[in-house]
This record gives C-alpha cells, structure tokens and sequence, in this order.
C-alpha cells in the first residue's frame, strides 16, 4: 500500500466511523477554550473538565483572571498535573491578552506563540478548533497512532509528525483528522494495549501488518 493509499483509507474511514469528531474538553468560549488546553497539558481532559467549572465561575472573563492572584488560580486547579506552572501560565496568559489584544484570544500562530503557556501543540488547536483553520496539533496521541499506521515514518519529533500529516492530509480534512487520531489514540489505539481486534484500519495499519511487533 502506497502512502497515498493510505492516506486515502484512513481518510475514508474516519469520515465514515467519525464524520464530525469534537474536542472533548469544555468551553463556551475562546477564553475558556485556551484555558482548558493550556490545562490539559500532560493531564486528562476528564480531569480538566471536572476543575474548569468552577474556574471559570470564579474567573468568568479574561480581565478576571487577569486580576486574580497566581495562588488564587491555583486553589482551583491544585488536581490536575503541574498546577504551579500552570496557575503561573494562567495568570500570564491572561495579562498577556489584556495587554496586547484587547481582552481577545489571537488568531495567527505567531502571536499565540507570545502566550504564556502555549506552545506550537497548543496553538494549533487555537487555530484549528477556535479559528477553523487547517491546523494539525500533535500530542502524544498522534504522534503514536501516525506511526503505527504508516502515516508518518521514523518521524522523531511532534513537529516533524505535524509537518508530514500537514503535507499528506487534504486541507479541509486536517483539523478533524487532528481529532481522529486523538480520539483514536485515546480509545483504540492505546499506547500499552491497542484493541487491534476492534480496529477497522488494520488492513491499512502498518503495525498490524508488521505483527504488532
């Protein structure tokens, strides 16, 4: 199977299986989204969704949590991984917007790249989910299911993943197919155990045709 091919079956049944997948995490708004994905670093996003509620009621606008105190933010977020980098990134994060623009998450890579707190992955979804541009954000979801499906090959780095499937994915089709491969990532195609028996790509799946080694 040529790398097109694949491409093109995964695309296929992704559409089928999955024709409209959505972040799993909770927001109302721009502001809460890029709060909850700067939360959801190395975290689950269930254990996000369970602080960011309360969060978000004591912190309802960006010039809120602007003014609130890094151990104020903290209290509300102790649970989920790194809570003292993050309190500090939500605090800068916030400052950040009200300074620069208006109290309003920014919708290129360059000025989200400013943010405290966001990174290239981070952005990316901004970007794609927030904005509807054609983005890829890898996590370590995708960056494992690209692999062991073929669609990437030796790829070392999350950029070096994101580039190939940002090549090899039609436009229109990439921020969903950033969604695909999480939530694939994230119930099939598990990083210990993948459920290759309830998998319907393995026909496609480099990993699977290799035996799984």
């Amino acid at each position: 199977m040529t790398q097109k091919e694949r491409y093109e079956r995964v695309t296929e049944w992704f559409e089928a299986t999955m024709p409209a997948p959505q972040t799993e995490l909770h927001f109302g708004d721009n502001y809460q989204l890029l709060t909850a994905v700067i939360l959801s670093a190395q975290c689950t996003d269930k254990r996000v969704n369970m602080i960011t509620p309360a969060l978000f009621e004591k912190f309802p606008t960006v010039a809120d949590m602007a003014a609130a105190s890094v151990e104020e933010i903290y209290e509300l977020i102790k649970s989920v991984s790194y809570p003292n980098n993050k309190a500090k990134s939500l605090k800068g994060m916030a400052m950040t917007l009200m300074e620069k623009h208006g109290g309003e998450v920014p919708g290129n890579m360059d000025e989200l790249l400013e943010i405290p707190g966001v990174g290239r992955k981070t952005a990316n979804v901004m970007l794609s989910v927030a904005f509807g541009q054609s983005a890829m954000a890898v996590d370590t979801h995708v960056f494992r299911v690209s692999e062991r499906l073929g669609l990437t090959t030796g790829s070392k780095t999350p950029l070096e993943t994101e580039k190939t499937l940002t090549r090899n994915f039609a436009p229109e089709t990439l921020g969903r197919a950033h969604h695909w491969l999480i939530l694939h990532g994230r119930y099939v195609c598990k990083a210990r155990r993948p459920d290759c028996l309830n998998c319907g790509l393995t026909e496609a799946c480099r990993y699977y045709q290799k035996g799984m080694k």
